[in-house]
């Protein structure tokens, strides 16, 4: 007889995914804490993957003793595949960036999934985003767009005009699972693999932007985006290059549809 209790909670659960390096495992509590503090519909809880980007002994400590959690470790291959190998133990039936430095906003899970639920027709859905600096303070995004539908295609529009910068941003991502998983997850990039995933979904598939702050976005010196490789010009144009050939070729395709019934 199969078991019922599991299937639901399978269906009704949202997968949150973390990579995590050594460096950045310290700021996993301040995340897990934002979990905690996330207030779901009747029915729906989340899972927590967290993937270490290695195999080292600096992670493990920081994760939390909680049955929703699942830890798991690998051979380094930068964030990119460390999320990818998380798929592997998601039970849910959408997927939640969050980034192992970073914090959620409370409310930010319901946001999403209502966003999803209440448009099925849609494959994803971001939010707004605010710096979080290490004197505490925090620092917005002026060009966010406003809050609703984001059209297919808009996000490649936008990124090609403001220098490579992304209207919205991929931190904050919540995506149907099985439109992930047709992608591939995250581009096999050193870096960008997550702006190269929002552009892909977003050449498929309309997606959402809700403009309450659903993410703190920490700065720090230890943040892979603040080394000095992540803007050597050569590996950048050559990241960008394959990340908007991947999204023309998408757009060219019939795009993505969600049978609701299944």
């Amino acid at each position: 007889m199969p078991n019922t209790m599991n299937t639901m909670r399978t269906m009704n659960t949202i997968t949150v995914i973390t990579a995590v390096h050594a460096p950045g495992a310290e700021h996993l509590p301040d995340a897990y804490k934002s979990l905690r503090e996330q207030e779901l519909p009747d029915g729906w809880d989340w899972q927590w993957v967290i993937q270490e980007d290695g195999e080292t002994d600096a992670v493990r400590p920081y994760v939390p003793d909680d049955a929703r959690v699942s830890f798991g470790q690998g051979r380094a291959g930068r964030a990119a595949m460390a999320r990818t190998m998380g798929l592997a133990r998601a039970e849910g039936e959408y997927v939640k960036v969050l980034d192992a430095d970073d914090m959620l906003t409370p409310g930010a899970l319901a946001r999403d999934l209502r966003a999803l639920t209440d448009h099925p027709d849609l494959g994803w859905a971001t939010c707004r985003a605010l710096d979080l600096l290490p004197d505490g303070s925090t620092v917005g995004f002026e060009g966010d767009p406003p809050q609703g539908p984001i059209a297919r295609g808009a996000l490649l529009q936008f990124w090609r005009a403001n220098d490579y910068r992304a209207q919205v941003h991929p931190v904050t991502l919540f995506v149907r699972r099985e439109l992930l998983l047709a992608l591939g997850g995250w581009m096999a990039l050193p870096a960008s693999e997550d702006t190269g995933l929002l552009l892909a979904l977003n050449a498929v598939s309309r997606g959402w932007f809700t403009a309450e702050t659903g993410l703190l976005y920490r700065k720090w010196p230890g943040q892979v985006t603040s080394q000095s490789a992540h803007t050597d010009e050569a590996e950048r144009a050559a990241r960008f290059a394959v990340v908007e050939a991947r999204a023309r070729v998408l757009a060219a395709m019939d795009g993505w549809r969600y049978d609701a019934r299944r």
